[in-house]
Formats: C-alpha cells, structure tokens, sequence
C-alpha cells in the first residue's frame, strides 16, 4: 500500500494507547493477551509516523498510576517493555529512529533502568523520527518535579521567583528539547487525558477514536492524520483566512 500525501502532516503526534484489556475481554482472552497484541499495534504506529514523515511519535507505555494494578499484569506489562526493546532496538537503530524515555526514574528496577538507558543511548545520534516512550509517567508529577528544581535554584540564590517564566518550566520537564504535540489520539473511546502531558497539550488537536488499540492500523493513522489536516489551528488567534486583511475596494 502506498503513503498517501498529507496537505498537513504533525511535527509530533501523541498516542494513548488504551484499551488492550478490553480488547481481550471482548474476546475471551486473558488481559495479557490484549497487551502482547498491543505491542504490534506500536510497531506499525511507529513504522506510519516514520513513512509519512512525522518527527515525534509519543506513545504513553505505562502511567505512573498503572503500579496499582494487580502484580501479574505490571509484571507482564514490564515485560512486554523489556521484550520490545530487546527485540525492536537494533532495527529502530537501523532506521534512524531516535529513542528518549520521559517519566520519573527514581526507584525504578535497575534492569528496567539500564533498558531504558541503553535504548537512548544508542540511538542517541539518530536523526529521523524521536520516538518517545512515556514509562512511569504522570504530568501532575512531571510539573511538580520540575517546580521542586526551580524551587531548588531559589533556594541556593541561582534564580529569582520572579524571573520564573513559562520557557525556564519548560526546560525543567522531561519533554525539554521537544516540541509540544500537535495531535493527541486517545483509542477505545474514552476522552479524557488521563495525566498524560498536561501541561504540553495546551495547544493541541484531540482525536478521540472508539478503536481498541490492538486494532489501531496503518489505516487507523492514516484516518487521524486526514482528520487533523482539516483542523483549522487558531494557536488563540484567528484563523488564516479571518486574518487575512480585506481587499479595499476604489
């Protein structure tokens, strides 16, 4: 199947991916199977946002709330992670895909730590698409832990309280260097954001899709994209063609 031409296509595009459970239930299946099924559904995210030349693919892997969830299926979840990258980094790295984690990595199991790191560390100098994985991410924790840094340079005199701006927050959250995204698909037909880049998402496009993610296709992308290509994004401004001056009439 050729990739079909965007008139507009994202810089960055982020994706919670939900409803793999769900998925399986629907089906007879254990949860876990819902998972395992998901991780396909990220290669072929992954492999459409490097085809039609998306810059930024971010996909919320695991939230800092899923620890509550009952141990066999985080310790499955884990897993899933530690087997994506184990079997998917040396292509991703022959692709020129970049990897960066975003999320709180204190107390994180050191083999999972040593992972994550390794998946950054060797893509680091690739420069097609940044695929970002969100694990043990929360925004809410995100922007309080970058408050505690700034509040940590006020404190040893690096920095004055009123010269804190939105820009020297920016730079102390775990997206710093990356842009905000210009879409957020959520699956399963939930809408809400569910904690996941809250503080990025001020400007963003929302595509809510009843889709289960196990079931998101190179089609399913493609149908976001078309969708978002006819948004008219305002940035809080007017439109460009309610901007465009009137032509003076003599």
């Amino acid at each position: 199947m050729s990739t079909p031409r965007f008139v507009t296509i994202p810089d960055h595009v982020a994706i919670i991916m939900d409803g793999n459970g769900r998925w399986a239930k629907k089906r007879g299946l254990p949860r876990a199977m819902g998972h395992r099924k998901g991780i396909d559904a990220v290669r072929e995210a992954v492999r459409t946002a490097a085809d039609v030349g998306v810059k930024y693919l971010t996909l919320f892997a695991f939230s800092s709330e899923n620890w509550r969830r009952p141990e066999a299926e985080v310790s499955d979840l884990l897993g899933l992670l530690k087997a994506f990258i184990r079997r998917d980094l040396a292509e991703l790295h022959e692709d020129n895909v970049r990897v960066r984690i975003i999320g709180d990595r204190a107390n994180l199991r050191p083999d999972i730590l040593k992972l994550l790191e390794e998946a950054e560390h060797t893509t680091r100098g690739n420069t097609a698409l940044t695929l970002v994985i969100a694990f043990n991410y929360g925004a809410r924790d995100e922007i309080a832990r970058a408050a505690a840094s700034l509040a940590r340079d006020v404190e040893a005199g690096r920095l004055r309280a009123q010269d804190i701006t939105p820009s020297l927050i920016e730079a102390r959250l775990d997206t710093a260097g990356i842009p905000d995204p210009d879409l957020i698909i959520r699956t399963s037909g939930e809408e809400r954001l569910s904690n996941f880049l809250l503080w990025q998402a001020a400007y963003s496009e929302f595509i809510f899709l009843p889709q289960y993610w196990p079931d998101f296709s190179r089609e399913t992308f493609y149908t976001a994209l078309e969708t978002y290509a006819a948004r008219d994004r305002r940035f809080g401004g007017l439109s460009a063609a309610k901007a465009a001056p009137a032509a003076v009439v003599v």
